[in-house]
């Protein structure tokens, strides 16, 4: 029984952008972040060990965002993917929007979309 588990809004600070005015101070971007995965272990069982954990997601890609500093959304999409699919085993699917606010000032954000698949 595949089904998705993720996180919606997940807030984060880093360095993001191009511009030297981005690369003084860190600046919020926002996560959705959706894996599919094989839901029938955890509606078993009713235990964390059997389903993936969120909590453990928004720790991982939080660290990925504070320890690099990203010049493009593309490229901090990439990674927090490669992340979830390389940390999270039972993962089939991971799709990920990353948004980062007053990247252009007449839009509310500028944002990447990436969805990635295990071979």
């Amino acid at each position: 029984m595949v089904g998705t588990a993720g996180l919606k809004n997940l807030e984060v600070t880093g360095i993001v952008g191009v511009y030297p005015h981005e690369r003084e101070r860190p600046q919020p971007v926002f996560f959705d972040v959706e894996v599919d995965y094989d839901l029938a272990p955890a509606a078993r069982s009713d235990a964390l060990a059997d389903a993936v954990d969120y909590d453990g997601i928004a720790a991982a890609v939080g660290e990925l965002v504070r320890q690099r500093r990203f010049a493009l959304l593309e490229t901090m999409a990439e990674a927090a993917a490669a992340l979830i699919l390389d940390r999270i085993d039972r993962a089939q699917r991971v799709r990920l929007e990353v948004r980062k606010p007053r990247a252009v000032p007449a839009a509310a954000c500028a944002f990447v979309r990436v969805e990635r698949a295990r071979p």
